[in-house]
């Protein structure tokens, strides 16, 4: 079966983005693995604030190679060639995703997608990138949370600009 992975970083408190969505802090200097990461998966799946982050960057959609799926509340949204737009039953959509055969999935984000698939349990690993500052405020990884989840670490990775990458796979309870 395919595993969904959310790879994402983190600010040290746990925001993924300001409180208006700017992810300026981010490092781009260095890959930090993501080539790698992302030859391993066929599918990205993010939430609809996060597709227009993507768009407000003003290059073409970078994930051509990929199936995109959008989850969104906007039923205007149609799909197309490029992006499937899902407006409900996202469990029992990423649900049956998993079942088809294929590479993994990428989780991009944000936080109302993370926190819905992580309480249905449909996030297989967790890949984590520590960015060492603190916002003060902003997006959190998770929203609150109605479900405990226990994930293992599988691997962690210090890069010398003091980012560290932590990979965590769903543990069995």
């Amino acid at each position: 079966m395919r595993k969904v992975k959310l790879f994402i970083a983190t600010s040290l408190d746990g925001y993924i983005a300001r409180e208006n969505g700017e992810i300026d802090w981010l490092y781009t200097d260095q890959d930090y693995g993501y080539h790698d990461f992302l030859a391993t998966v066929d599918t990205i799946l993010m939430g609809g604030r996060t597709y227009r982050q993507v768009l407000s960057f003003g290059e073409e959609w970078p994930y051509v190679d990929k199936q995109s799926i959008i989850f969104t509340k906007d039923v205007s949204q149609q799909s197309n060639d490029e992006i499937t737009y899902v407006h409900h039953d996202v469990e029992a959509h990423v649900s049956r995703l998993k079942k088809e055969k294929g590479k993994d999935i990428w989780l991009v984000g944000g936080a109302e997608i993370n926190t819905l698939l992580l309480r249905e349990g449909l996030i297989d690993e967790m890949w984590i990138f520590k960015m060492p500052v603190i916002l003060g405020s902003g997006i959190p990884l998770f929203y609150k949370t109605p479900k405990e989840s226990w994930f293992e670490i599988h691997d962690i990775e210090e890069f010398d600009t003091g980012l560290v990458k932590m990979i965590y796979h769903k543990k069995n309870v």
